[in-house]
């Protein structure tokens, strides 16, 4: 009988151009990197037991973007909170810590950090994860309903609809709203009490307004994405959670049309995979990095 060792995970905090950011790591110093940065409405918490899991073999790095988790939210004159903005202070993160070689986590907002930063250097670029993040517009769900609905006549009343939802039952919602029972009942409160208790200040839930309207300028950034996987071809993992009213399966399987050779696993879970089915996808990411890694 074999026993599975888990890896320690180290808490840390880092400054990068004068931001304090937190930061949880697991694994050899010298071993493959793995880069997992977060989606909302989370921090790196979301991969609070992935760490562990891995972290005999690779070295994972999960970062708390500005305005998020345990990390410093800097004044909006220091700090562009906008897709660009997140996704050049992800660039200068990972120079900070020294990483030029990583395969990376792409789920939900981290996705388009993600994908930004493998397409400014796709040559330190090992590998993908996919997991819920979505790149095709005509595979967006319905519950981008309300969101396009917004980017295509803005108006204050549909901001304070956007603002509406940045409050802790809006959180709920986003982590277990929509998962059949048998996969609900698998999500600790913690998650949306934590991140609710984390975002509650003026400033965080200002910033994430923002994000949400920005998030229109995403649209335009999928072809490039979509160019870059065709032309680069990047070894890729795509692990999915069906119950997803942003991303349904068909987001999924829209990745084959530019990746034809990725390995896709279409689970019984939904946008928040790792809380619900983390022992599935364990093996499924390591079977894989040993694969494309060694």
């Amino acid at each position: 009988m074999t026993t599975s060792i888990m890896a320690p995970v180290a808490h840390r905090t880092i400054d990068v151009d004068g931001i304090e950011i937190f930061y949880r790591a697991a694994g050899p110093p010298d071993a493959p990197v793995f880069l997992l940065p977060h989606g909302y409405p989370c921090s790196s918490y979301e991969f609070r037991n992935l760490l562990p899991a891995l972290g005999d073999r690779w070295r994972l790095i999960a970062p708390d973007l500005p305005g998020f988790g345990y990390s410093g939210t800097p004044d909006r004159t220091a700090f562009s909170y906008t897709f660009d903005g997140y996704a050049d202070f992800l660039d200068r993160f990972t120079r900070t810590m020294g990483l030029s070689r990583y395969a990376i986590y792409l789920h939900d907002y981290g996705s388009q950090f993600g994908l930004r930063l493998a397409m400014r250097a796709p040559e330190r670029v090992t590998a993908l994860v996919i997991q819920n993040g979505d790149i095709y517009e005509d595979e967006l769900g319905p519950k981008y309903g309300w969101l396009k609905e917004f980017w295509a006549h803005p108006t204050p009343e549909g901001r304070a609809k956007l603002a509406a939802n940045v409050t802790e039952d809006g959180f709920r919602d986003e982590f277990a709203g929509e998962l059949p029972e048998h996969l609900a009942v698998r999500v600790s409160p913690d998650l949306w009490k934590l991140h609710w208790a984390l975002m509650d200040t003026p400033q965080r839930r200002e910033n994430v307004v923002g994000l949400f309207e920005d998030q229109a300028t995403t649209l335009g950034w999928f072809p490039k994405q979509q160019a870059y996987l065709r032309e680069h071809r990047p070894p890729t993992l795509i692990v999915w959670g069906p119950h997803d009213g942003y991303m349904p399966e068909g987001a999924a399987r829209a990745y084959l049309r530019d990746l034809p050779d990725a390995e896709l696993h279409v689970l019984d879970a939904g946008h928040w995979a790792l809380e619900t089915n983390l022992g599935e996808i364990v093996p499924l990411i390591r079977d894989f990095l040993v694969r494309v890694l060694t």
